[in-house]
């Protein structure tokens, strides 16, 4: 706020009334000079589009002196190509019909050869018997906003070429965590699946088949708390240390206690790291043929049966606790016998939490009790059968699979007949 009070200097020329009085000079601008020098350009034309009149603000945008477009040029004449166009295309069979057309992006020639971007709102001025005379047109300097426009396309392509990038890496690390094979196990069909719930996160899901000593093989699969590369180093270092555990002594409960520690030890205090595994050993049996499976648990969903006979049965692991939370852990157990046309499934928590109704993301899980449905629907079957009806489920959920999903499936097969 000025300070309007008298100082007593005789010589000051601003006394208190100046500033009202320049201010009530400025009010009395005349009509013509605020349609002259006004903030945007005024254009009047006849309607064939030749050029009436113009004001001095929109010939100082273009570099034309006011004789140089009166009476023989045309709006038109002042567009690019381009929008010229689009004038005689689009803008002035609008015009006709509407009376006005508004805020339409226009690029103007100036008398240098540049280019103008202008917002361009045009209405047909009619007489006192209706009938139309001229139009008059206001145009508005729109650089700066052409060039936030720019700018914005700009960093939007920036953002998408980043999150493609991230997409690549992350896909690539999920695959660097999974096996690019699954071990050939004689007398055994093996088939597994991962689904990515997000292609901007890596998930912590994770499974392998592998050979132990001669004549055992063992598996694994297992689900990481949380996404990202926090639970990608976790996934890396439980995939490594069951597979080195399994070959020093591959009793699955050993291996399950070995994983329990190196995870107590490697992730303590303010930041935790936990996950759920299960882990399995199988040998042939020789007696009765098929493959004897033990399977160790630690807190991990059970795995499902799918006998020859048309069952389907879960093999429950009761008291299994999750790995990596506390310094000494329960560790389930189950043996099973798999004979021919058996087939064993291993999932993660994923399957059964995805929620039903994908448009909302809500409403009921998917549950244990639909994928037993589901399982005893399929048996008896195979295991790439298995794999490819449980892949066909997980599309018809849609964006309602909020979190990555790792499926192995193992079958014994009938001997030919």
């Amino acid at each position: 706020m000025w300070d309007t009070r008298d100082d007593g200097d005789p010589e000051r020329a601003d006394g208190p009334g100046t500033d009202e009085t320049q201010f009530a000079a400025l009010l009395a601008d005349s009509a013509e000079d605020l349609y002259e020098h006004a903030p945007c350009g005024y254009l009047s034309t006849f309607l064939d589009g030749r050029i009436a009149k113009v004001n001095t603000t929109l010939l100082d945008w273009l570099g034309y002196r006011r004789a140089e477009l009166l009476g023989g040029r045309h709006f038109s004449d002042l567009l690019t190509v381009g929008g010229r166009i689009y004038h005689e295309t689009h803008f002035a069979p609008l015009l006709r019909m509407q009376g006005e057309v508004s805020g339409i992006a226009l690029e103007l020639k100036t008398a240098d050869g540049s280019r103008l971007p202008v917002l361009v709102t045009s209405t047909v001025k009619s007489g006192s018997d209706g009938q139309p005379l001229l139009i008059r047109t206001t145009l508005f300097d729109a650089r700066d906003r052409r060039a936030y426009e720019t700018e914005l396309l700009r960093a939007r392509q920036e953002a998408e070429l980043e999150r493609e990038r991230l997409q690549r890496l992350a896909t690539t690390l999920q695959k660097s965590l999974l096996p690019p094979a699954l071990a050939n196990v004689p007398g055994l069909d093996v088939a597994a699946h991962y689904h990515i719930a997000s292609v901007d996160q890596v998930g912590g899901d994770f499974y392998d088949l592998f050979p132990l000593a001669t004549g055992t093989w063992g598996l694994f699969l297992g689900d990481v708390c949380g996404k990202g590369a926090a639970a990608a180093a976790v996934t890396s270092l439980a995939r490594y240390t069951l597979r080195a555990a399994a070959v020093i002594d591959p009793d699955p409960i050993a291996v399950l206690e070995n994983l329990n520690t190196v995870l107590n030890h490697e992730y303590q205090g303010t930041d935790p790291r936990f996950c759920t595994v299960v882990f399995g050993r199988l040998t042939p049996d020789l007696d009765r043929g098929g493959f004897r499976v033990t399977l160790a648990s630690g807190g991990h969903p059970p795995a499902l049966l799918m006998r020859a006979d048309g069952t389907a049965v879960y093999l429950p692991t009761p008291g299994g606790q999750l790995i990596g939370v506390l310094r000494d852990v329960d560790i389930a157990t189950v043996t099973v016998h798999l004979g021919p046309g058996d087939t064993l499934l291993l999932h993660t928590d994923g399957l059964t939490e995805a929620h039903t109704n994908a448009k909302t993301g809500d409403g009921d899980r998917y549950g244990d009790d639909a994928l037993l449905d589901f399982a005893s629907a399929l048996a008896p079957t195979t295991a790439s059968d298995t794999i490819g009806a449980i892949r066909d489920l997980l599309d018809t959920f849609g964006t309602g699979v909020d979190d990555d999903t790792a499926v192995l499936a193992i079958h014994v097969p009938r001997p030919p007949k």
